[in-house]
């Protein structure tokens, strides 16, 4: 939520929202050409007890169906949420089997080195077995970051969806779910500010 929050309003706010899996559109100028684009946040995925296994609501398998790309995030302080990773491209690999499509590997929390649990070598091994772009950030402290590794995504889906003429992929049927346009990430924002002048006065 934190990345998303970032690249969509370029702000950085440390508590939100359980995540439950929010939808956000936005209009952007790709390449001089302006795009509409859908972020779908999705729940936290994690892996089945002791296995490599990942246990994924329906909602997540719905959004894999009409995603034309794909953000994989983990915490460099976490290990356990790089190991979800792999498993969960299987996944998606399952739903598309042949579809190219373009995937970016974040590695979050750059600025806590000193807590750091997977190397920027275990990164870019992962991204290039996926056949993905890597980049290592900090949602706190480098929005730049953020938005250029988003931007690199964007331009790549782009890219893509030129080049089929506008033809969907074979097979997909389901529709893209509306999104709320941008105010329910407003809400959360406002809620979230609210709640730090509260705890602030209390202080």
């Amino acid at each position: 939520t934190a990345l998303v929050v970032r690249f969509l309003t370029k702000r950085f706010i440390g508590d939100y929202e359980a995540n439950t899996g929010a939808l956000y559109s936005r209009k952007f100028t790709i390449d001089g050409e302006q795009i509409s684009l859908q972020v779908q946040d999705t729940p936290f995925v994690s892996l089945e007890d002791d296995t490599d296994s990942i246990c994924c609501q329906e909602q997540i398998n719905r959004s894999i169906y009409w995603a034309d790309g794909f953000v994989f995030v983990y915490s460099i302080t976490d290990y356990e949420s790089y190991r979800v990773i792999r498993p969960l491209h299987q996944h998606i690999r399952k739903i598309h089997p042949n579809a190219n499509i373009p995937l970016l590997l974040i590695a979050n929390k750059g600025d806590l080195l000193r807590a750091r649990q997977v190397s920027s070598k275990e990164g870019l091994q992962l991204a290039s077995e996926l056949g993905g772009t890597y980049y290592e950030v900090s949602a706190r402290e480098n929005c730049e970051g953020v938005h250029e590794a988003f931007q690199q995504l964007c331009q790549e889906v782009s890219r893509i969806i030129g080049s089929c003429n506008g033809e969907k992929r074979r097979g997909l049927h389901l529709v893209r779910p509306k999104s709320p346009n941008m105010q329910d990430l407003k809400r959360r924002l406002k809620q979230a500010l609210t709640s730090k002048g509260k705890s602030a006065t209390t202080l």
